[in-house]
């Protein structure tokens, strides 16, 4: 069942979660700090309250070193020769989208008069077809 808030122990595993491998207690640890067996962690980091909880605490924990990784990402993809990297690097700084445009060439040539004429032909034929297939004869005939 999901959850529909988070308490205390929720948050206080989620700032250990959020940490790096490196710096982080194990699972065990955490669950015995929070006072629940290692599988509720488990379980808790399925639901999706907890799940976008946490991603917010990641992005607080490295929103410092944010610039430093921008900053590094045209040097790695020219070191690198990284055609990934370097796309990333020009969508962050605004240089590259996906952004499709269209442009239309009008030299004022278009008859609209005459395209008109040939809609309307080709409804009036449309129309007699189908008369003439359920049965009604065209003067014609």
């Amino acid at each position: 069942m999901a959850m529909k808030s988070l308490n205390t122990e929720h948050y206080v595993a989620i700032r250990y979660l959020a940490l790096p491998k490196s710096e982080r207690p194990t699972v065990d640890e955490i669950a015995e700090e929070v006072g629940v067996h290692r599988s509720t962690i488990f379980e808790w980091k399925k639901d999706p309250l907890f799940e976008t909880e946490l991603k917010r605490q990641m992005v607080r924990n490295s929103s410092d070193m944010l610039p430093d990784l921008i900053e590094s990402l045209p040097k790695i993809a020219i070191r690198d020769g990284n055609a990934a990297m370097a796309k990333l690097a020009l969508q962050i700084n605004g240089l590259l989208t996906d952004k499709i445009e269209v442009e239309t060439r009008d030299s004022g040539s278009t008859d609209v008069e005459a395209l008109r004429l040939r809609l309307e032909a080709m409804k009036a034929v449309g129309s007699l077809k189908k008369r003439q297939g359920d049965g009604v004869k065209s003067d014609s005939e």
